[in-house]
């Protein structure tokens, strides 16, 4: 058995498939899915792994929370969900788990919430015809009549169905295909429709009545972390951003580097020319001195 994930609904799409058809299709988004803790059978009795999903602020967090969370080295997590799993299939803490858990043709069973309705009547709620639209009903026509029962027992037995609060319920699912995955950005492509608003979590896991395919990933499609050494990051050139007083100083400094060399040329200058001049003096005494010795 193993490990289910939370992923947020879209929306609802539809996607073309090789042989010209379209697929309704729901959009799910599993983002920052990663494992919070584990519960094995030596210390609770079963084994299970607790996952989080969706970046919580820390001020909204409460202080216990984050200590545990800094603990283990994971942000903050929205929501929080447990999945029974067997022993071979437990993962360590802080794993992140991808859009890879699932493969393409795969069955899996997803629960969520219900959109809400609100306070809804009999007609809405349970799919009553109504009263009869006729003469003699009186402004009763969607009303779900008489609910009572005769002197014995003289009462309304629990359940009856009545107006009363429609929706926002936890509903499972069984049996959706999944028709893609994208694990760069995280999507999981499920046919049909699924329970709950859009932005609302669902949790999916392997169906119960198919059997599940032998090439799934095990104990869990993990997130691939990609790590570069030391060597490639140094032949990377990363741009800097400069700011207005690094670049005036960037400029007087060229400028001043431009005044020094002018200045050095300059001084070379004068240095060459000065040096023929005294090379003919020293020749014009070195003749006077023959002279004289003659």
């Amino acid at each position: 058995m193993r490990t289910g994930i939370i992923a947020k609904k879209m929306g609802m799409s539809r996607l073309y498939l090789a042989d010209g058809t379209h697929v309704p299709v729901t959009v799910l988004s599993l983002k920052d899915c990663q494992v919070i803790s584990n519960q094995t059978k030596d210390k609770n009795g079963y084994n299970s792994i607790t996952l989080g999903s969706g970046e919580a602020k820390a001020k909204n967090t409460l202080k216990p929370q984050r200590q545990a969370f800094a603990k283990i080295k994971v942000s903050p997590k929205q929501k929080q969900m447990e999945f029974r799993v067997s022993e071979k299939n437990m993962v360590a803490v802080g794993a992140e788990l991808s859009a890879s858990h699932f493969i393409v043709g795969q069955y899996v069973d997803a629960t969520g919430i219900t959109i809400g309705k609100g306070f809804a009547g009999a007609m809405k709620r349970h799919n009553f015809s109504g009263l009869r639209a006729s003469h003699g009903v009186s402004i009763s026509h969607r009303s779900h009549g008489s609910t009572g029962n005769s002197q014995d027992p003289g009462r309304v037995f629990k359940g009856k169905k009545m107006a009363g609060h429609m929706g926002d319920r936890q509903r499972t699912i069984q049996n959706l295909q999944v028709v893609a995955t994208d694990e760069d950005r995280g999507l999981i492509f499920i046919k049909g429709g699924l329970p709950g608003s859009k932005g609302s979590w669902i949790s999916l896991k392997d169906a119960i009545k198919k059997a599940v395919p032998s090439d799934v990933p095990y104990p869990a499609g993990l997130k691939r972390m990609v790590s570069k050494s030391k060597e490639d990051t140094k032949d990377e050139k990363i741009p800097k951003i400069q700011t207005k007083e690094e670049t005036v100083n960037k400029e007087k400094e060229e400028v001043e580097v431009k005044e020094d060399t002018v200045k050095e040329v300059a001084i070379k200058e004068e240095i060459t020319s000065i040096e023929p001049e005294a090379d003919s003096k020293d020749n014009t005494s070195s003749e006077d001195n023959k002279e004289e010795e003659k």
